[in-house]
């Protein structure tokens, strides 16, 4: 643990303990923040044992909350969270409209990016700042960016550098890729290819996934995948498969039974993401049960992701001692902005496309394998920076 972060954790402690709560009254700052999501029928995973939540996300936010009430009862400050969840064939305009008619104008979003983009553009959203915590797609950091988006979820592109640079590291440079069939797996192999080429790693062969089980739940089908998966990676010299698969309909099916013994990563296997089950460094095993005792399950990307928002909401409103929500965003896209959140390291928001920089865990089902940025993968302005898309790169033309 770094010595800033130490000192934090002292302090906090320290405040906890020794200062007297402040009491509630007329003059108490009052700072609302809105939560958007609509009611998705989600689909099931391949197996059985992972049952997709049906409060993810929401649940990171109330934590939120809930971690800055706690700071707000030294600062004179409250937190509330306005929840408006349209229904699956709701209206979105009108939920937009509800937070807007309650004064909210920070709003935490868990929608997929063709709503964002839609909810931003809203007349209602002028004055509005939305915290994306469910949309990986590069487009909305590149030329779908908007002004009045904050991206708290890493991008495929984030992920895809991560994974690669792991790879590099370990000196795992030939990499088979296979794909899925959808757009978020086809944008993510574009990545793999992206991050292969920056970081000087080779693709010896990209191949898309068709193969179709009939009956994977019969006694013999487990032979079937095992044969199919065989014939599919026979004769290609590679160090690590890896994986585009988001859906989770085919790729943990390729580990252990490839024609060569070799690792699976990416959607699967070692997988770059945000947030992960191992995670246990730089005190991360505390939110972890907090997160556990409130939600009564483990904490996903998502849940972390509205979680940092909400933290970043309370942490700017605290420094400034304002609720003011013009005044909170201007202070988290400058740079005195600082996130504390567990990984070892002060996030912020990076001013050419509003994706928090941050680093990317590297892990399995089991254990946390990794870090990214790696080790010597340097950079002029900050190491977080060699994930993900770039300045000098960007297509992000805010206006």
């Amino acid at each position: 643990m770094s010595r800033w972060l130490r000192a934090t954790a002292w302090l906090v402690a320290l405040s906890l303990t020794m200062l007297p709560a402040v009491s509630s009254n007329a003059g108490e700052q009052a700072v609302q923040i809105g939560w958007l999501s609509r009611t998705v029928h989600r689909s099931l995973p391949l197996s059985y044992l992972d049952q997709p939540p049906q409060d993810e996300g929401l649940q990171g936010a109330r934590l939120g909350i809930a971690d800055n009430q706690t700071t707000g009862r030294f600062s004179g400050q409250s937190f509330a969270l306005a929840e408006s969840i349209v229904p699956e064939d709701g209206d979105l305009a009108a939920g937009l409209r509800d937070l807007a008619d309650k004064g909210v104008r920070l709003v935490v979003t868990d929608l997929p990016a063709p709503e964002l983009l839609s909810a931003a553009g809203m007349p209602e959203a002028a004055s509005m700042t939305f915290f994306n915590t469910a949309a990986a797609d590069d487009r909305l950091r590149g030329e779908d960016c908007r002004a009045n988006i904050l991206h708290l979820l890493p991008s495929r592109a984030m992920l895809a550098d991560a994974l690669v640079q792991y790879l590099v590291a370990k000196r795992w440079l030939d990499i088979l890729l296979v794909v899925g069939h959808s757009d978020a797996d086809r944008e993510f192999a574009a990545d793999i290819r992206h991050a292969a080429k920056k970081f000087q790693a080779h693709i010896v062969q990209e191949k898309p996934w068709t193969f179709v089980p009939g009956a994977r739940r019969t006694d013999t089908g487990h032979f079937a995948i095992q044969a199919e998966v065989a014939r599919f990676t026979q004769g290609i010299s590679y160090d690590v498969l890896v994986v585009a698969d988001e859906e989770d309909e085919f790729g943990d099916e390729l580990a252990y039974r490839t024609f060569d013994p070799r690792p699976v990563a990416g959607t699967q296997g070692l997988v770059p993401s945000a947030w992960a089950r191992p995670h246990e460094q730089w005190g991360a095993t505390q939110l972890q049960n907090r997160f556990l005792r409130q939600a009564h399950r483990w904490m996903t990307d998502r849940d972390y992701a509205a979680w940092m928002a909400v933290r970043a909401v309370g942490e700017a409103a605290t420094r400034l001692h304002s609720s003011d929500p013009a005044a909170i965003v201007a202070y988290l896209r400058s740079d005195r902005f600082e996130l504390a959140a567990f990984k070892g390291t002060r996030l912020s928001f990076r001013s050419w496309d509003g994706q928090l920089r941050q680093p990317v865990l590297l892990a399995n089902a089991r254990s946390l394998v990794s870090v990214s940025p790696q080790p010597g993968f340097l950079h002029q302005f900050s190491e977080l920076d060699t994930l993900g898309i770039d300045k000098p790169e960007t297509k992000c033309r805010m206006g």
